[in-house]
């Protein structure tokens, strides 16, 4: 496994894209908690803390997609850097500003937001540029270059967990070291020095889209990838309602340490499960995988509402973390089979945005359900979220296989391998 991915991170440029994509992303990580910190350290109250740090998810999701699209059209280099540096200078506004009056501050926290740049969507556009050379990144291995870029996908999904697992460690420390402020003015920094690391890099400056068919759709024109979005709208609501379930209950058990335990351990389980699914190679089609692999996710969130005691419920929840790292990855290779051409970078930063909104509508959930019934319906309302998901990839086999209705494949257009182009439509047709 360790020599697999040794490989993989030998190859030119892939160590460099991945952690400079890392570092670029710690704002959009950690924003939601550096902004809760600095607000309580200004004086403001829990309600303000969380109304700004939904403001700024949302103005994240908003502009996600929509720079997305703008690096498809125009490049990374001039569409990432420019977005990282504004984002920046929103947060450092924030930290400048502050709380009082409020105006300019939810103005600074919508800036950050919305000028969050895609460098996730970003780094799944280049993966295959990057590895699917002539000489293969893995032929030492007897591997093709499907299976490097389905590793490089689990890599980016594991490297993922680490950073939303360290991410709040390192902001916290920031802050125990410096300030709030100080801190959201450090992350904002090492941000904007993560971004320009990927965009000033050779893979990024040459890679463009391919050439796509105008349409105000964009990516969203593809049935696949709907379908894939909407169940996956449905694991971001299962992994919102966790983080509230948890705190209920550590408060059921009376210690606070034991929210981390659960957290910690539910991301250990997606970093081993991540490092095996990527460290072998996978036969057949990732539409089937992806459905075995959310159905096997559900399965390990349904057990959470027994609320066992705290060793055995660690134990759940690292069995429930094992399958959510290999889903997202095998999800990046069906995003990739069915976005629209010249629609890659896009369509991923669709999932991205689909599984925050996902999270807050678990939030959203899982508080009544902890209120009107306890700890135990807070996880119920994950696992009717996995199951919810596995019904959605269920219900639209026939589109994923990429079928038509009467059981045929769907022919492809020139500019469009996935045949998402509407009759009639061609290129001469502005949206």
């Amino acid at each position: 496994m360790a020599a697999g991915y040794g490989e993989l991170l030998r190859s030119r440029h892939a160590a460099r894209l991945l952690c400079g994509t890392l570092v670029g992303r710690l704002p959009s990580a950690t924003g939601h908690i550096a902004i809760v910190l600095f607000v309580r350290s200004e004086g403001g109250g829990y309600a303000l803390a969380g109304a700004l740090a939904a403001v700024y998810g949302l103005a994240t999701a908003v502009g996600q997609p929509l720079l997305g699209r703008a690096v498809d059209l125009y490049g990374q280099l001039r569409v990432m850097l420019p977005a990282a540096v504004l984002s920046g200078i929103g947060m450092v506004a924030l930290a400048l500003v502050g709380i009082d009056p409020l105006p300019p501050a939810y103005a600074a926290v919508v800036m950050a937001g919305i000028f969050t740049p895609p460098l996730e969507g970003g780094l799944r556009a280049l993966w295959p540029s990057v590895l699917g050379r002539a000489d293969r990144v893995h032929a030492a291995y007897a591997l093709d270059a499907a299976y490097a870029l389905d590793a490089a996908y689990a890599l980016d999904a594991v490297a993922q967990e680490v950073m939303f697992t360290a991410g709040p460690l390192l902001v916290t420390l920031f802050v125990a070291w410096w300030s709030p402020g100080a801190a959201l003015l450090v992350i904002n920094v090492l941000g904007v020095l993560g971004a320009l690391s990927v965009v000033v890099s050779e893979p990024s400056r040459r890679w463009r889209s391919a050439p796509r068919e105008a349409h105000w759709l964009g990516a969203l024109r593809s049935p696949g990838l709907l379908a894939l979005l909407g169940s996956f709208l449905f694991v971001g609501v299962a992994l919102g309602s966790i983080t509230v379930a948890a705190v209920a209950y550590a408060d059921d058990h009376g210690r606070e340490s034991v929210y981390g335990w659960l957290m910690a351990a539910l991301g250990l389980g997606a970093l081993v499960g991540g490092a095996v699914y990527g460290a072998r190679q996978w036969a057949g089609e990732p539409e089937r995988r992806l459905r075995v692999l959310v159905g096997l996710l559900a399965l390990g969130y349904l057990p959470l509402a027994l609320t066992p005691g705290v060793a055995a419920m660690t134990g759940l929840a690292v069995v429930s973390g094992v399958f959510l790292a290999p889903a997202l990855a095998c999800a990046f290779v069906v995003v990739d089979r069915h976005a629209p051409r010249g629609t890659v970078t896009e369509a991923f930063s669709w999932l991205v945005t689909v599984f925050g909104v996902g999270a807050a509508l678990g939030t959203g959930a899982a508080g009544p359900a902890v209120e009107w019934g306890g700890t135990a319906p807070g996880f119920w309302v994950a696992g009717a979220g996995g199951v919810a998901a596995l019904l959605v990839l269920l219900a639209t086999t026939r589109v994923l296989n990429g079928r038509g209705r009467g059981g045929d494949p769907v022919v492809s257009s020139e500019n469009d391998r996935n045949g998402a182009v509407e009759p009639g439509f061609s290129a001469g047709h502005q949206a």
